[in-house]
């Protein structure tokens, strides 16, 4: 058996990837070590809490001697990192904080990771060298995982594409931290010979995301009533990947990523914030319908997020032609399947 970590795993990706991650591989334990901060929810995990192979730890990644202390306890063979302060208005409210998880976080779980598995730069301790068992024997390093963010690229203009090669930069202290701590892992594999890989992906949606984001905001304020807050005129742009999609890539880059390299990861299916209100509403008045008109009319212009950037859309060839990933949803199919799990959520709430 191989313990991986995963971190962050009780947040909207990581309770989706850890379900998905245990029923494709029955050779690993997963141990999830999570600080449960208000976006963390173990809730979202009820479908594994009893498996065998799953063990939670509540923690903090800045803790270093924690951290020291699920490597050696569980010998730990690989990283997933998805802990992340994630939402742009906390990061404009309260950047430091953004700082010291996104960054220093990242640091200590790479330094841990490289003190444990290495002797020094470049050279593997033995006991974590193994070689695979198929037809053609490669040798298997302990592997570490980070997942980040297209908004490192900073905004696009009406045209173009992020691909793995447009230069950094990010707009908010969100994205900035989150920038910082690509560096760091890069220069974990180019200075010490880590095994290091990093993906970087649109806007995801889907089952399990915090109510905070802003589809969880639409599908809440609609079926209360209240009005749907839209920032500005509504016309920024992202690329939305539904979360299962994207659990999907992080396995194969996970497994086949080349070590050290880059691999960005979009849904190819750009819609402006107007468009992804008015789809909801949309499909909500056929499923759940108004007494006194259509849900379109709880849509409120708010003023516009500081530092708002106007558009995100992802290049994802390199993962597509090099690893074969390709998004099975588009967001005519994924936003039904993200409509009907909120419904029944906040059914559930209400009764």
């Amino acid at each position: 058996m191989t313990n991986i970590l995963v971190t962050g795993g009780a947040g909207f990706i990581g309770s989706n990837f850890i379900p998905y991650f245990l029923k494709q591989y029955p050779e690993y334990n997963l141990v999830n070590l999570d600080d449960l901060t208000y976006a963390g929810n173990l809730d979202n995990l009820k479908e594994v809490e009893d498996d065998p192979r799953y063990k939670f730890i509540k923690g903090d990644i800045c803790n270093r001697d924690l951290v020291d202390f699920i490597f050696k306890e569980y010998l730990i063979e690989g990283v997933i990192h998805f802990a992340a302060e994630s939402h742009v208005d906390n990061s404009i409210k309260n950047p430091g904080i953004f700082v010291k998880t996104n960054v220093n976080g990242t640091y200590t779980l790479l330094d841990v990771a490289y003190k444990n598995w290495m002797d020094k730069p470049f050279v593997y301790k033995d006991q974590y060298i193994r070689e695979s068992s198929t037809k053609t024997p490669n040798t298997i390093l302990p592997r570490f995982h980070h997942i980040s963010t297209d908004e490192v690229y900073g905004s696009l203009d009406e045209t173009g594409l992020f691909t793995e090669k447009t230069p950094y930069s990010p707009n908010s202290p969100y994205s900035a931290s989150k920038a910082s701590s690509d560096m760091i892992v890069r220069s974990y594999h180019h200075t010490y010979g880590m095994n290091a890989v990093i993906t970087n992906c649109s806007n995801n949606y889907g089952p399990k995301q915090h109510d905070e984001k802003l589809i969880p905001i639409i599908i809440r304020n609609a079926v209360k009533g209240n009005p749907i807050p839209i920032y500005g005129d509504g016309k920024n742009i992202r690329d939305w990947l539904y979360v299962l999609d994207h659990c999907k890539a992080i396995d194969l880059t996970y497994h086949k990523g080349k070590v050290g390299d880059t691999y960005n990861i979009g849904g190819h299916n750009e819609r402006n914030n107007n468009s992804v209100a008015n789809k909801i509403c949309d499909l909500l008045d056929e499923l759940k319908p108004r007494n006194n008109g259509s849900y379109k009319d709880l849509i409120t212009y708010v003023e516009e997020r500081a530092g708002h950037d106007r558009r995100y859309a992802i290049d994802a060839t390199k993962i597509e032609s090099l690893l074969g990933w390709k998004a099975d949803e588009d967001f005519e199919s994924g936003i039904v399947k993200t409509i009907d799990w909120y419904l029944r959520k906040y059914k559930e709430v209400s009764n």
